[in-house]
């Protein structure tokens, strides 16, 4: 990589996503070039002994954002995960710190298809899109489908009871994994040619319906697991009953009843064309999940 490239910068390098991103881009880039922010120093620590350098910042705090993002040639903004309320405010936080020290592009990661689907958690993401566009700040928006990780969830409690319990009913998930939507995220990061202006909708390239995932779960478990589904509201209550916040039961049952009507589907291949190679294919995430993995 040319010692030209702008320094890059990982918002929420601590998640689940922002992890990933950093591995892939330790991948090409050298640590020098990464920024990463998160929360607390003890929280960053891990990402710090890599050569990275750690700067502490928050979403529901403006003051932290602008010194965090001073000198970046390019940010990813990764959506925040808070669910009751309030994302688009931290992610105009974000947007208005960005443009106060001249980010030369912000990355965002929105819903596959955020502007026509009925996923009702699309609305946080369709407002920040358009703060994206009022900004003036260049931009890339990452509209990333289902993460295979978020149906895997389920195996434990699927073989328990030998049965996969969902309100998707024939709806189709064009899921991938986790790493793939990262290196998605690092590969628009490390372009050589300015993409600003593009949004990209990144699905797997194959599908799949919950009683097909059963029947994979079936076929390398060796028990038997069949696919039950539930009106939503049926649903929520299970997870509800399992434990999960509300939110999160929320956002789990109203995918499931987005998946019926088609909002996490996608054909178009965007995702395996970005980052080079096929994205993960489903048998692939189940073995790892069934291994522990």
């Amino acid at each position: 990589m040319p010692d030209q490239l702008p320094r890059l910068l990982v918002t929420a390098a601590t998640g689940q996503l922002g992890r990933l991103v950093v591995e892939s881009l330790l991948q090409t880039v050298p640590a020098s070039h990464i920024v990463a922010t998160a929360r607390s120093a003890a929280a960053g620590a891990a990402l710090a002994a890599l050569g990275i350098e750690v700067r502490i910042a928050d979403y529901d705090l403006p003051q932290t954002l602008q010194p965090a993002f001073t000198g970046i040639g390019r940010l990813l903004l990764i959506s925040s995960s808070k669910l009751d309320g309030g994302r688009a405010a931290q992610h105009r936080n974000a947007i208005n710190a960005a443009k106060s020290a001249d980010v030369g592009q912000i990355v965002y990661t929105s819903l596959l298809h955020a502007s026509t689907t009925p996923l009702g958690l699309a609305a946080d993401h369709v407002e920040t899109e358009a703060m994206l566009r009022d900004s003036g700040v260049p931009h890339v928006v990452l509209r990333n489908g289902w993460y295979t990780e978020n149906t895997l969830a389920s195996i434990p409690m699927a073989l328990q009871y030998n049965a996969l319990l969902g309100s998707a009913g024939d709806g189709r998930f064009s899921s991938a994994a986790r790493a793939d939507f990262a290196a998605a995220a690092a590969a628009v990061l490390t372009a050589p040619d300015d993409l600003s202006g593009r949004v990209y909708e990144l699905a797997g390239d194959t599908s799949f319906t919950l009683t097909e995932f059963a029947a994979e779960i079936t076929r390398q478990s060796g028990k038997a697991v069949i696919f039950k589904n539930l009106p939503k509201a049926d649903f929520k209550g299970v997870l509800l009953g399992a434990g999960l916040p509300e939110p999160l039961a929320e956002l789990l049952a109203g995918s499931d009843e987005g998946a019926a009507a088609g909002g996490l589907f996608d054909d178009s291949h965007q995702l395996s064309a970005l980052i080079g190679r096929p994205t993960t294919p489903l048998a692939v995430s189940v073995a790892k999940a069934l291994q522990g993995g």
